[in-house]
């Protein structure tokens, strides 16, 4: 069987973001892991417009080839980390939009959340669970959740307390497993 490949799709275009900092420390602490490849797929090199497309993704008819880019993209994947902010009680358009884009590329492949904001971003990981219940991923029940407030120096520069690499080995083991029994359902 060949090497897993787990997506880590930083979920945050914003200027001055801090989900780049959080995406770096998820792929370095995936670095040390031998039961899969892990890679960041930063939304800001894949400027989707909002969706685009005349026929619903769910068909399968894809016609833009910024579509066809990120739908292949997606597929190359077994699994994926989604990183993301908490806006406004819940993910960013720009991350609802990235998922709405593909539709087969998800389907029957595992998800797992890491969030960020005041309090740590949980509303947000809640509202993506539910969309990738609809594109047919298998999310996780371990997730990470970072706090503005104590991960972060000033709000701004990403300090993660100790515990959370604990919580991260977690969240890769349940990953990595669901994304491999995940397969057995594509095959």
């Amino acid at each position: 069987m060949t090497t897993l490949k787990i997506a880590v799709i930083l979920g945050s275009t914003r200027p001055g973001r801090n989900g780049k900092a959080v995406a770096d420390w998820v792929v370095d602490r995936a670095g040390a892991r031998t039961g899969a490849e892990y890679e960041l797929v930063d939304l800001a090199d894949w400027p989707l417009p909002f969706m685009d497309e005349p026929m619903p993704p769910a068909m399968g008819r894809y016609q833009g080839e910024h579509t066809k880019a990120w739908a292949a993209k997606v597929a190359e994947f077994d699994g994926y980390v989604f990183v993301t902010p908490e806006y406004n009680h819940s993910l960013p358009g720009v991350l609802k939009n990235a998922i709405d884009f593909a539709y087969a590329e998800w389907n029957n492949k595992a998800a797992a959340i890491v969030s960020y904001g005041t309090v740590g971003g949980i509303r947000a990981a809640e509202h993506l669970r539910t969309v990738a219940s609809a594109v047919q991923l298998a999310h996780v029940n371990q997730q990470l959740a970072f706090s503005l407030f104590t991960d972060f120096e000033d709000l701004s520069l990403f300090k993660p307390g100790a515990h959370h690499d604990a919580a991260a080995t977690k969240l890769f083991e349940e990953l990595e497993s669901w994304a491999a029994a995940m397969r057995t359902v594509r095959n």
